[in-house]
Formats: C-alpha cells, structure tokens, sequence
C-alpha cells in the first residue's frame, strides 16, 4: 500500500520538476573592465557592424584612443567615417529620421546599455537571434521578442534556426549547414562577448581606473588604520 502510494506519489510530481531547456541558459557572461585587447577588438566590431544605426555619443574618439592604447592614424584611417573627427562623439551615420521609416522605430543611442540592461543581457541578446519569416526583419530575439533588429552578425555566426518541443517552446538554436556563417560557435561567442565587453567600457570609460584607485584607498585606509591605533596606544599607555 505505502510502495503504491509513493508511486502515485512521484507521477503526480513529476511533471512539476520537469522543465523545457533555455538556449540562454550556459551564456552568463561577466565583463572585464581590464580586459583592453577584448575591448579594443570590440571596438572595431562594433564600428563595422552596429554603428551603420547605432550611436555611442556619450563617448569620443580620442578618449576611446587614449583608454585602448589605439594611435590617432589608425583609428582615423581604419575607424571614422563620413565628416567626424577625431575629438566628435562616435555618431551613426544613419539619418534617425530613415531608422524609424526603415525599422519602424528609431535605433536607440547604445552609450549607457552596457549599465542600464547589464552586460550579460547584451551578450545574451547578440547570441539569441533565430530565423523568423513572420518578422519584418526575418529575425526574432529570445531576450527581445519583436525586436526590430536585424540579425547584423549573421555573416559571422550563420543564420540559427529555432528548435522547438511538442509544445512549441524553444529549446534550442542551431544553425543549419546551409546557413553557416565565417565564424566557428567559439569565435563567435568571443567576438559577441568582446562587443559586450566594448559597450560595458563605454557605458563607464572610468570604471578600471575607479577600481583600481578604490584598492589603492582602501589599502590607504588599513595602513593609516594601523598608524592611528600605534598612535592611540602611544598617547594612551599612561592612563592604562
């Protein structure tokens, strides 16, 4: 009877422990402010493939430069396009006005995502595109669902196709032979996770410094720390 029970048991929760798998899940992601050559490599990503619409005009060339260690010529010559110059912000070219006709909304400015969304929501946005041909775009997104993105790095990772279970839940991106794209899955999770790491650095260009400076006082503090208490049993040894 209680071997009868505990079966009955079980198959009644068993469909509570069960779950659909998440492609999302395995891509949490950290940036590393002091990871320069990842920025540096994200930052030409970024300038070939999402400033066409996006904009990063919290920041400037030449501060990007100084910060990555880059040589005004080569970011002149290899980075800047159109009209700017190396002291403007790093504007899009794209007319805001031809972004909402095209897109339907106008491409937002990306200066302050890598703090307002988090870096890890970046990363797992630019690796969550799946082939859509209900979408205006052809694409959809597992983190934005409706985005009006396209799928700007379809040439480096292919075109993934969505997999789903009997109940039409996703459970997992794959991308076809036919739709392979320049890049392994490796290299393409490093070239997303150095863009991801570029747009953190651009939401707060100061955070290595800020971090490095905070060590610096804090270890400050411990050793004045160890002074004042000297200091205190020295004026304080006659009383006790």
């Amino acid at each position: 009877m209680m071997k009868r029970f505990l079966l009955i048991a079980m198959l009644a929760l068993a469909p509570l422990g069960a779950s659909s798998a998440d492609p999302r899940d395995g891509l949490e992601f950290s940036a590393d402010p002091y990871d320069t050559d990842s920025i540096r490599r994200g930052a030409g990503l970024f300038v070939n493939y999402c400033m066409g619409c996006h904009s990063v005009e919290l920041l400037r060339w030449n501060r990007m430069a100084q910060d990555l260690g880059m040589e005004e010529e080569d970011v002149i010559e290899n980075m800047i396009f159109g009209e700017q110059e190396f002291h403007d912000p790093m504007m899009s070219s794209m007319d805001p006005a031809d972004g909402e006709e095209w897109f339907g909304i106008e491409p937002p400015d990306l200066s302050l995502t890598g703090r307002s969304l988090g870096a890890e929501w970046i990363y797992k946005f630019l690796n969550t595109f799946y082939r859509d041909d209900t979408s205006d775009v052809g694409v959809d997104n597992l983190m934005l669902g409706g985005s009006s993105m396209p799928h700007v790095l379809s040439s480096l990772q292919g075109m993934p196709e969505a997999v789903r279970d009997d109940d039409g839940n996703i459970v997992d991106l794959e991308v076809p032979e036919h739709r392979q794209g320049i890049m392994s899955p490796e290299e393409y999770q490093q070239a997303t996770a150095d863009i991801t790491n570029f747009l953190a650095y651009a939401a707060e260009p100061i955070k290595a410094y800020r971090m490095q400076l905070g060590f610096k006082v804090i270890l400050f503090l411990l050793f004045m720390t160890v002074i004042f208490y000297a200091l205190k049993r020295e004026y304080w040894k006659d009383v006790h």
